[in-house]
């Protein structure tokens, strides 16, 4: 079983790492074996298995099922799970929610925010229970920031990102995510952080690992399609195409091949 000692041997030697969003149970046994290194159970179900706008109707009791039916069926890859809006308000309920997550079988949780965290990702690493933080654009935000829209778009916003990583990994932030922000941006927070692995979701290719949602790379989601997303089975066929398609997906993140030049955000800090 993969775990976070992995993802930083990873980093250190240079070998990108696979992650994909899952679900459930029949999916998970692909992912493992197909050997993606990483599986987020993400909030994300609320729009893509419950059928909302936004991830933030998702309760803990959703993320507690999911990621107990991930669990069961997939011991390879190293198992985060969301903790969903509103469920950190507090450090209190950061540690009560988190417990209940990890209890159900993740290895790591996920928060979303910036260095007014810092407390909360310090008081749940002293308890034990790894963190990956999520930066940039955070959907648990999205009325805050009016929509998905790019992110660190200037050199001050960027430095300003810079320093809330900063701030979070001294706290005690064991993964860093960074999601909708310039190739360049990405490239600046995984170099400043040689022992932290930085995941990317439309965050350029120099990140250390990368993550999809599995939807999306299936070509499952209807209408627009994020910039930074690559049907993987638009070239497969046959019985075993979803699993084709998930084989390659975790092979073009190792060999390097995505993101490719057209699924990332090429903008000049200024």
């Amino acid at each position: 079983m993969i775990n976070l000692s992995d993802l930083r041997r990873f980093k250190k030697e240079g070998r990108k790492f696979s992650c994909l969003t899952c679900y459930d149970a029949s999916m998970a046994k692909a992912m493992e074996t197909a050997q993606i290194d990483s599986i987020l159970i993400g909030d994300s179900l609320g729009m893509t298995i419950q059928g909302h706008d936004s991830t933030l109707p998702v309760t803990v009791r959703d993320m507690v099922y999911h990621t107990t039916c991930v669990r069961r069926a997939n011991q390879h890859a190293l198992i985060m799970a969301d903790l969903p809006f509103m469920a950190y308000a507090n450090t209190k309920d950061a540690l009560k929610n988190a417990k209940k997550v990890m209890q159900a079988g993740a290895q790591m949780i996920k928060i979303e925010g910036g260095a007014w965290l810092a407390e909360t990702v310090m008081s749940l690493t002293r308890n034990g229970i790894p963190v990956c933080m999520h930066l940039g654009l955070t959907p648990q935000s999205v009325n805050v920031f009016g929509g998905y829209k790019v992110q660190a778009k200037t050199r001050q916003a960027a430095d300003a990102l810079l320093a809330e990583c900063r701030v979070l990994v001294d706290a005690g932030a064991a993964v860093l995510l960074l999601e909708c922000v310039p190739a360049q941006v990405g490239k600046e927070v995984a170099d400043a952080f040689p022992d932290v692995p930085v995941i990317g979701i439309g965050a350029g290719a120099d990140t250390d690992g990368q993550v999809l949602v599995v939807q999306d790379m299936l070509g499952l989601t209807q209408g627009h399609v994020a910039k930074f997303v690559y049907n993987f089975m638009s070239k497969q066929a046959g019985p075993y195409a979803i699993l084709d398609a998930i084989t390659t997906y975790h092979h073009a993140v190792i060999k390097k091949t995505f993101p490719a030049l057209e699924q990332t955000f090429q903008i000049e800090l200024k």
